[in-house]
């Protein structure tokens, strides 16, 4: 089994800044995909970026595109999201999850394993 934790979720401004991580443990291969996903209450969960395990492909959604990065360091089996010019329409739950392929990697029902969430808010 692997596990997903994340944190680094809060309250912020707009314009604010927060850093997500998201560790992992237990059976996770070397070759797992990480992704972050994100879901407003009342709405769907939505792609916000991905990332492969090397670190060289990195994958955004329109809307966070230019504000947000992804990273990992596979020594610590953490990755991570910056979150930059911080948008109210950017509330949410923010989750991780890991797949073994960046095939789909936008559709939440291609991931083997989730991370319980951490909440994001935006304050206008």
């Amino acid at each position: 089994q692997v596990q997903l934790v994340e944190s680094g979720g809060g309250l912020v401004q707009a314009g604010g800044s927060l850093r997500l991580s998201c560790a992992a443990s237990g059976r996770i291969s070397r070759n797992y995909v990480m992704g972050w996903f994100r879901q407003a209450p009342g709405k769907e969960r939505a792609f916000v970026a991905a990332i492969s395990y090397s670190g060289l492909t990195t994958l955004y959604a329109d809307s966070v595109k230019g504000r947000f990065t992804v990273s990992r360091d596979n020594a610590k089996n953490t990755v991570y999201l910056q979150m930059n010019s911080l948008k109210p329409e950017d509330t949410a739950v923010y989750y991780c999850a890991a797949d073994r392929s960046l095939i789909n990697y936008n559709k939440p029902g291609e991931y083997d394993y989730w991370g319980q969430g951490t909440q994001v808010t935006v304050s206008s």
